[in-house]
């Protein structure tokens, strides 16, 4: 994308440019620069800066006005080798952790800890947040029971990784007491704790085949186990917050961008699509040593996001990875939804495990 490397004084008008832009939402002129950033150069100087910058694609004129506006390549060329991320305030995690405090969330709840986690960062960084769950195939299996709903209907709930609980109501083909659940609940516990679902999907077959005692029910178990120790749907496992936020920015003023965003958001096979593109960007100078991925503009795969930008970053669950991250308008403070992210899933990393 890019044709070459910029000089020290055209990154310093770039970055101007980009900085004012996210700040005022409107084209940047020569004048302004000259007049509130002391750079040591001449009103006329700037505009050759700016014609040449224009030139190689960095920003464009969107009117006759001499006002300019970063391009998609303009964002990229800051975000890879201009920005400096520095380490999040201290002030800045008092009020995240605040803002955890005052959603009284249950903190032994998987899902209610990744709602409050993406209501905070949308609320926090007043952008679309979106956390994924982490996908639970590698994630240890810690133990099943089971409630009796009727005399052929129960309830197994799985207890995985951490926070992490699967209920799935089973229909069943004969009759069973109180009984005979608890033996095959301690059986399966003693022969299945400590595997990863995908282990126990490949092999509790295997695993059970010396078990004579309620065999009924136990093949019942190993029939529906592709369904018992699968993964939730990625629709399940999504999670979306700060609508309410990213409405009231100014790419926004227009009915048909209300709607059209709307119905982005509503897709939420899409949404989590975008949330794990292009995990090879990674931001350079990253202090807290997670990856930061970001995409801009049409780097997006998706025709509905060109005007958007998407940053991303993974979080761990023992040996299970999540994602998390803001989509906004490409005028965003990349600096500082950087570190948002980055804190973010720090926290989540350790609230989940």
């Amino acid at each position: 994308m890019m044709s070459h490397d910029l000089s020290e004084r055209e990154r310093q008008v770039l970055s101007i440019i980009i900085q004012a832009y996210v700040i005022n939402a409107a084209p940047v002129g020569s004048r302004y620069i000259a007049k509130n950033y002391n750079l040591g150069l001449s009103d006329a100087t700037i505009r050759n800066v700016m014609a040449d910058l224009e030139d190689e694609g960095y920003i464009s004129q969107p009117h006759t006005s001499a006002g300019r506006v970063p391009t998609d390549k303009g964002y990229r060329y800051y975000v890879d080798l201009i920005m400096r991320v520095r380490r999040i305030e201290e002030e800045e995690k008092k009020r995240i952790d605040h803002n955890f405090m005052q959603l009284n969330y249950d903190p032994k709840d998987s899902a209610e800890v990744l709602n409050a986690a993406a209501t905070v960062l949308g609320s926090i960084s007043q952008q679309l947040s979106v956390v994924i769950s982490p996908r639970l195939s590698n994630a240890l299996f810690e133990r099943l029971d089971m409630i009796l709903l009727s005399s052929s209907r129960i309830m197994v709930v799985l207890s995985i990784q951490s926070l992490f609980v699967r209920t799935i109501v089973m229909e069943l083909n004969l009759e069973v007491s109180r009984q005979q659940i608890d033996t095959v609940i301690e059986l399966l516990n003693q022969r299945l704790s400590g595997l990863t679902l995908s282990e126990i999907r490949n092999s509790i077959s295997r695993r059970l085949a010396d078990c004579d005692k309620d065999k009924a029910l136990l093949n019942m178990i190993v029939r529906s186990a592709d369904n018992l120790f699968d993964d939730s749907p990625i629709l399940e496992r999504l999670y979306i917050a700060g609508t309410e936020y990213i409405v009231n920015q100014p790419e926004f003023d227009q009915p048909q961008k209300v709607r059209d965003l709307v119905c982005m958001i509503e897709d939420k096979s899409r949404m989590a699509e975008l949330l794990s593109e292009r995990d090879e960007e990674l931001v350079p100078n990253n202090t807290s040593g997670l990856d930061v991925s970001i995409s801009i503009g049409r780097e997006n795969t998706a025709s509905t996001a060109e005007d958007f930008t998407v940053v991303t970053t993974p979080y761990y669950v023992g040996n299970t990875i999540g994602k998390l991250g803001v989509l906004g308008p490409k005028r965003m403070d990349y600096e500082r939804v950087v570190r948002l992210v980055n804190y973010m899933a720090d926290r989540l990393s350790h609230s989940l495990s």
